[in-house]
């Protein structure tokens, strides 16, 4: 008795894809649900490693040994304030090679004209500021030039970016003013925006000693901002706040820029999350569509798997080839997902100015996805196929 003949690896794919070209249609679109699974998954991996990438090259470029002091809270719940000589003060801790301090000017609003309500402020700070404020946080400028030590001393601001762009000024002039405090300000200077100091892109930043001559600024700083040598940045973090106010240092709130972006990271992360869940219930939706393929491919396809049995192929050998097109069928899905995925994530990170990163693990992943997807909605279709008798498949109209 002669025994059936093995199929090869080739043969199986060569059988398997046969089956796929002569449904072009109904394969693309099976193959393109599962490929929006995946492009959404890959996407998502992709554009949140490059905003990891991207905020991991800022904090290099502008340093992790920033910390910040802020007043806290006091015993009675109110509001702390950090004394005069806070500043001077912690610039005395050895390992600190910088300080600088801004202090919010309170009851102050900051408008284009001095006709517009005075409801109307915009959200907008204003701060007084060091003249080494730039150095020690870090800050750039998009236009004009910082305070010196004239300007400092007179009707003379700089805005944040995001306070430039509610209030409409494109770039600094002598003619260009913003009304601030009852009184016109000129405007000298645009701040690019500040990754490790975001407070300070919706301020109006003023001189100390301007704020204190016009604006009635009572000398209290409310942010202090140190750079310390990278290997003190825990031990002086210890010791800022009994060093800021040493009457009542549980007054004192000292912090990192770099744990907010812990945090905002951990936010993004989670966000990540949830966006994968949904790029997960469109893979399994495209794994149903695949399945359904396949049972109507079952069902068309009858008198050719029972001509198929009457020349000797066996049940397994049936079985195997119908898994092979639904392997093949969520192959195309998930390597044409994960292209599109890669695709979408180098656009936005080219948008975002963000370098561009997709991990191994996701694209690997995908694609495995795709075929452990397949296998499962392929299963069920192909034992059907293996267990229809050939009289029976031959005898369907």
């Amino acid at each position: 008795m002669l025994s059936p003949a093995r199929l090869g690896p080739r043969d199986v794919a060569r059988v398997g894809g046969a089956g796929l070209r002569t449904r072009p249609l109904r394969v693309f679109l099976s193959a393109l649900g599962i490929a929006i699974g995946i492009a959404a998954m890959t996407a998502v991996v992709g554009i949140s490693s490059s905003s990891r990438a991207d905020l991991d090259r800022t904090l290099a470029a502008l340093g992790t040994n920033l910390l910040t002091v802020a007043p806290g809270d006091t015993m009675l719940g109110g509001t702390a304030t950090l004394p005069i000589e806070s500043v001077s003060m912690i610039s005395r801790i050895g390992p600190v090679n910088q300080v600088a301090a801004i202090g919010k000017v309170p009851d102050t609003n900051v408008y284009r004209t001095d006709k517009i309500p005075a409801a109307e402020s915009g959200g907008i700070t204003v701060q007084a500021a060091h003249l080494d404020l730039p150095d020690t946080v870090g800050v750039t400028l998009a236009a004009g030039i910082w305070l010196n030590a004239a300007t400092e001393r007179y009707p003379a601001v700089v805005l944040g970016s995001a306070t430039a762009r509610r209030l409409g000024i494109a770039g600094p002039g002598e003619d260009i003013q913003v009304y601030l405090g009852r009184r016109w300000f000129t405007v000298v200077g645009i701040l690019d925006p500040v990754p490790l100091a975001p407070e300070l892109d919706s301020a109006a930043l003023v001189g100390w000693g301007a704020a204190q001559t016009y604006l009635d600024f009572d000398g209290h700083p409310t942010t202090v901002y140190t750079r310390s040598d990278d290997n003190a940045v825990e031990a002086v973090r210890g010791v800022l706040a009994a060093t800021a106010n040493p009457h009542a240092p549980s007054e004192v709130k000292v912090s990192r820029p770099s744990d907010a972006l812990a945090a905002r990271q951990a936010t993004s992360r989670a966000f990540t999350g949830l966006l994968l869940g949904l790029g997960a219930v469109a893979l399994l939706v495209g794994g149903v569509g695949v399945a359904n393929t396949m049972v109507i491919s079952v069902l068309e396809r009858r008198p050719e798997i029972g001509l198929r049995r009457s020349l000797g192929a066996t049940r397994g050998q049936i079985r195997l080839q119908f898994l092979a097109e639904s392997l093949l069928l969520s192959a195309l899905g998930g390597v044409g997902g994960v292209v599109l995925g890669i695709a979408v994530t180098t656009i936005y990170a080219a948008t975002q100015s963000m370098p561009a990163i997709v991990p191994v693990w996701a694209m690997a992943g995908g694609v495995g996805a795709t075929l452990v997807i397949g296998a499962i909605a392929g299963l069920y279709p192909a034992i059907r196929a293996a267990r229809l008798a050939p009289t029976e498949a031959l005898a369907t109209p």
